[in-house]
């Protein structure tokens, strides 16, 4: 009687806000009944606890506490998944939405749904009930252009990761092919850049040439029982993607679901996270899930043909039309798109149309991405990772049986190794052709290594687990082709000689304070200043011309080669030599960019620039990083926490920054100098001082024993809504690289509750 009396209380309220018609009664009732059986509890970090009597109501509790934390975001990724950017927000966004529906499109997503079974249909639908009960209680929340969502939506984003398949085709080389339509209807076609680069941030590269990009990627760590002190298995999650990019969740039924961790907004799985079983921690791959195809063209009036063997194919054309924004009204571009037996049609190159091949199993993966987060223990989740739709990521498992594993990568196409995959295969010949898919036993993998662990920093398989790890010889080319980078070796390095591990230890471990580049870099400014010393050249006088009338400064190199020579290569936020290192190495790597060969990889790049670079270019940086400096904060001295700040000022997507705002200093620096602990920051156009906006984001440390006990933190909060004490309340914690103990079980989730509602309420 009380839920009845409450259910008409609420109907009344809410739908006092609506224009009140029989068909959103029907609706708002059965939204109401579905609530009632969720229940949402916020701890005092803001962080939802969503509990419900199905799968279908914890899944409309999730969607609902995301929406509450930050819809803009929520509602931006379906934007994306939808290609509907540019009707939300420009011009701008035409290609990135073409891109998304060469591949992709509604009534493919439709289809897929209403071919699902039953179980995932009730999800999905609680999905979309969830998001829309939400803003049907919150009128004020006015979505850019998705008024009401649908339970076909979650097939076009299917996984979490930062850059999905699509991402890695070249926005650049669509603008030069699909150039606006010509009044005949046709397209006209020119070479894309030379670079053929990617709009988004590429995994293995620093880079191109001048290797300017922030490294992305993720960590992942898994401690065997031997080599923890509890007997216990461990675990380290531990993404890098930009910030607010994912939000702590943990979500319940009383169908078998308990899971903790980080979900990208609006969907309805765990991405990375545990639950009492067992963790998953996904680092992005290299493993060769996409291929580009040469295709020899034919052109005969509007159709258009391609050579496959001894025959001729006709291709398939279709009209794509692209939505966008100008101004306060609407127009649309039209595109005629091309595609052959492998897909669409995305640039041209040496007078060949390149078609790409990816993976497009919506339903496969959206069910790998759900029944992942309810394994009772390795061998389930070794069943779901069978269905090899995971396409672009890496998998770092650890469990409470003591288990510890890693595949690399998931979906793997079989191919002929005689042919080089790294570049596009010739179309016309049907040796390039896909022979299935690797099975997960074929695929690069380790289980419960002799070492007593595994890590992968977004680097090649073959050090994950030390001397244990897998042989390179075993596996074809194309199923690792990562390289190295400076956070494998320093993963390798805390790892291989250490024991007693405990989530603390564990914690200091991910933030070891080493920079392993400049154990190569540094030695080699020291020998460039000695070697010029040594022929009386050690005063700035010699550059005054070369460093454009630079006569701020006039000092001898002597003080900050001292400091530098005498550096342990760790970071910290008093470090006046971690200042003026990285400043150094940024600015010699500006000045050779030009000569850095195309795609180098992180090493590769550090290589170049000890070895490669003369020794007035070296001294050269020197100078330009103390002028620098000098010029933007009045001495060189600076310590690095004075320059690399954290700062949140907005629940914006696209973050501000200001000097004159208040902010935090961060000992850790970019990946890119081998801090595992990764903090992507830049200067602005009106700062002087660098911000972060990528890397450590969520942060968890698992340890499984009878019982699951963990710690956390993300940047910022849980909330994105600048009035809320929630907003920025763990940023002091993320900064310092503390963490909050997290609440797993029901007990003290109530016990440490704040506040417990039913959604609507």
């Amino acid at each position: 009687m009380k839920a009845i009396i409450i259910f008409f209380l609420f109907l009344s309220f809410s739908l006092a806000a609506q224009t009140v018609t029989d068909q959103n009664i029907l609706e708002f009732r059965k939204w109401r009944e579905q609530s009632l059986n969720v229940k949402i509890i916020r701890d005092q970090w803001g962080i939802a606890h969503v509990y419900g009597k199905t799968d279908a109501d914890a899944v409309f509790g999730m969607l609902y506490a995301q929406c509450e934390d930050d819809f803009n975001r929520v509602e931006r990724n379906y934007l994306t998944a939808t290609a509907r950017l540019a009707e939300a927000f420009g011009e701008e966004y035409i290609y990135h939405d073409l891109r998304t529906r060469l591949f992709q499109d509604s009534l493919m997503a439709i289809s897929v749904y209403q071919g699902s079974p039953l179980w995932l249909k009730k999800l999905c639908n609680a999905f979309a009930d969830g998001i829309n009960y939400y803003l049907y209680n919150h009128p004020e929340i006015k979505p850019k252009l998705i008024k009401r969502f649908q339970p076909w939506m979650p097939f076009l984003f299917t996984e979490g990761s930062i850059g999905s398949d699509i991402e890695t085709v070249s926005i650049d080389g669509l603008k030069e092919f699909y150039s606006p339509p010509s009044p005949e209807g046709g397209v006209e076609m020119r070479p894309p850049p030379l670079s053929g680069s990617s709009d988004f941030l590429p995994l293995r590269g620093a880079g191109g040439r001048a290797g300017g990009l922030e490294p992305r990627g993720s960590n992942g760590i898994s401690i065997a029982p031997a080599k923890s002190k509890t007997g216990n298995a461990l675990f380290l999650i531990n993404p890098h993607t930009s910030f607010y990019f994912r939000s702590e969740i943990h979500v319940n039924s009383e169908e078998g679901l308990n899971s903790y961790g980080a979900v990208t907004w609006g969907q309805f799985f765990i991405y990375q996270g545990f639950n009492e079983h067992c963790g998953w921690m996904h680092t992005s791959s290299e493993a060769d899930a996409i291929d580009e195809y040469e295709e020899t063209i034919g052109l005969k009036g509007n159709e258009f043909f391609y050579h496959y063997g001894n025959v001729v194919k006709q291709g398939t054309t279709a009209k794509t039309v692209i939505k966008y924004k100008t101004g306060n009204s609407y127009t649309q571009k039209e595109f005629t798109t091309y595609y052959t037996q492998h897909g669409p049609v995305v640039a041209k190159r040496n007078d060949k149309w390149i078609t790409v091949r990816l993976m497009h199993e919506p339903l496969k993966a959206l069910t790998q991405s759900f029944t992942r987060t309810k394994a009772k223990g390795y061998a389930d989740f070794e069943r779901s990772m069978k269905l090899r739709t995971n396409s672009s990521n890496n998998t770092v498992y650890a469990d409470a049986d003591g288990n510890i594993a890693y595949w690399h990568g998931n979906y793997i196409p079989v191919r002929n190794p005689k042919f080089d995959w790294n570049k596009p295969v010739d179309g016309s010949n049907p040796e390039t052709e896909w022979k299935g898919l690797h099975a997960l036993d074929e695929i690069v993998s380790i289980k419960n290594p002799i070492t007593g662990w595994i890590q992968n920093c977004n680097a090649t398989p073959f050090t994950v687990s030390g001397s244990a790890s897998p042989k390179e010889e075993a596996y074809p080319d194309y199923m690792a082709p990562d390289d190295e980078n400076p956070r494998g070796l320093h993963a390798v390095r805390v790892l291989q000689d250490s024991s007693n591990f405990t989530l603390e230890k564990l914690i200091a471990t991910a933030y070891d304070s080493y920079l392993p580049a400049f154990e190569r870099l540094m030695p080699a400014l020291i020998k460039s200043y000695d070697a010029m010393a040594n022929k009386k050249i050690n005063t700035i006088k010699l550059f005054i011309d070369a460093m454009a009338n630079y006569d701020s400064m006039q000092v001898p190199l002597v003080e900050p080669i001292q400091l530098l020579r005498n550096w342990n290569y760790r970071f910290s936020a008093t470090s006046v030599e971690t200042t003026l290192a990285i400043y150094w190495a940024t600015k010699l790597r500006q000045l050779v960019a030009a000569r850095i060969p195309e795609g180098s990889g992180q090493l590769a790049i550090i290589d170049f620039l000890e070895k490669k670079t003369y020794d007035h270019e070296k001294i050269m940086a020197l100078f330009a990083a103390m002028k620098e400096l000098d010029k933007d904060f009045g001495t060189w001295k600076q310590p690095w926490g004075e320059v690399n700040r954290f700062q949140r000022l907005t629940g914006n997507v696209e973050q501000t920054f200001d000097d004159n705002q208040p902010s935090m200093a961060v000992p850790f620096t970019s990946a890119y100098w081998g801090s595992l602990a990764s903090f992507g920051a830049r200067r602005y156009s009106n700062t002087k001082k660098m911000y972060g906006s990528s890397g450590n984001s969520f942060v968890a440390v698992v340890e499984f024993g009878k019982k699951v006990r963990a710690k956390s933190v993300v940047t910022g909060g849980a909330s994105s809504n600048p009035a809320s004490p929630n907003f920025n309340d763990q940023s002091p914690l993320y900064v310092k690289g503390q963490f909050k103990d997290v609440l797993f079980y029901y007990d003290d989730v109530m016990k440490n509750g704040v506040r417990v509602y039913w959604p609507g309420q």
